[in-house]
């Protein structure tokens, strides 16, 4: 059995084909530039080259690919968006308009544009890449199932704020069923809020059966079956990741508690002091998000 997997960061894609023939150590591994470094490549040769920008596609992360298309637009540049590739740096397309200056454009509009613009294809999940990245060294991508893992926001009304939007969800996942694998969906059972992973599954073309689940539990799911990390009856593990910080704490009954903060807001001392509160069940929810992070929740005291 073959199995891809990709875990899309911000920085970087990391790309692993799981083979049941082979020892796990053995698996072939890619750690390539993610799909929002590409596109920000590309923004930035357009800046350089005056050009105009049309943005179609799907949602996708952001990051590096909004900040270069606010480096072109501030460039004097125009940019333009179809409404779902717009929803990659903002789910208000008007702040898209008003604070980005991107023109948001129709499907049918955005084939009448000037054919000689740089026109980028948005998307997380390119699994044509992928597949001849692997030909390249005379592999054959022929998985039995899929997994991607994305950081996923969630589409949030207007006005209400996505660091607590995405906290309720965590929230609301923990409470319903308390696992870390809640978190991972086949392709049809995606809750239609969490528009990233939706828009995964809407890229993918294949047959293959295809589970996405968020970034941050699929780490910590991996490194709970670590037979060093199984041997204890309570752990605590965090995930660090480029952009985002989380930390579950994990018992007998599944998640105890948890918290996730903005990696850039917190240091050595800042982290060893939120994992003791989590450990100690003092973390409050307000600690973490009036400091600019996402929030904390116990659950077993």
């Amino acid at each position: 059995m073959k199995i891809l997997t990709v875990d899309v960061g911000t920085g970087t894609q990391d790309i692993f084909l799981y083979d049941s023939e082979l020892d796990l150590e053995n698996g072939y591994k890619l750690v390539m530039p993610s799909p929002t470094m590409l596109v920000a490549r590309r923004l930035r040769q357009a800046t350089r080259e005056g050009a105009p920008v049309l943005l179609t596609g799907v949602i996708m992360g952001g990051g590096p690919s909004q900040w270069a298309t606010t480096d072109h637009v501030k460039a004097g540049h125009a940019v333009y968006a179809t409404p779902e590739a717009a929803r990659s740096f903002n789910d208000d397309l008007d702040y898209v308009e008003r604070e980005m200056g991107i023109r948001v454009v129709g499907e049918d509009e955005a084939k009448t544009l000037d054919g000689k613009m740089l026109r980028l294809s948005l998307r997380d999940f390119d699994l044509g890449m992928i597949s001849a990245a692997f030909a390249a060294f005379g592999v054959t991508l022929d998985p039995d199932a899929i997994g991607v893992a994305v950081f996923d926001h969630g589409d949030s009304p207007p006005g209400y704020s996505d660091r607590q939007f995405r906290f309720d969800y965590l929230d609301r996942r923990i409470r319903a069923a308390n696992r870390l694998s809640a978190f991972a969906y086949r392709a049809p059972d995606l809750p239609p809020i969490m528009t990233r992973l939706n828009a995964v599954a809407e890229s993918y073309e294949g047959d293959t059966p295809l589970v996405v689940m968020d970034t941050a539990p699929a780490a910590i799911l991996g490194a709970a079956l670590d037979p060093r990390v199984a041997s204890h009856e309570r752990v605590m593990i965090a995930n660090v990741g480029n952009f985002h910080t989380l930390a579950f704490r994990l018992g007998p009954a599944g998640i105890e508690g948890v918290f996730e903060h903005h990696t850039g807001e917190v240091d050595l001392t800042r982290l060893d002091n939120l994992l003791a509160a989590l450990a100690d069940s003092t973390l409050k929810h307000e600690d973490v998000f009036g400091d600019m992070g996402h929030g904390a929740l116990i659950y077993n005291t």
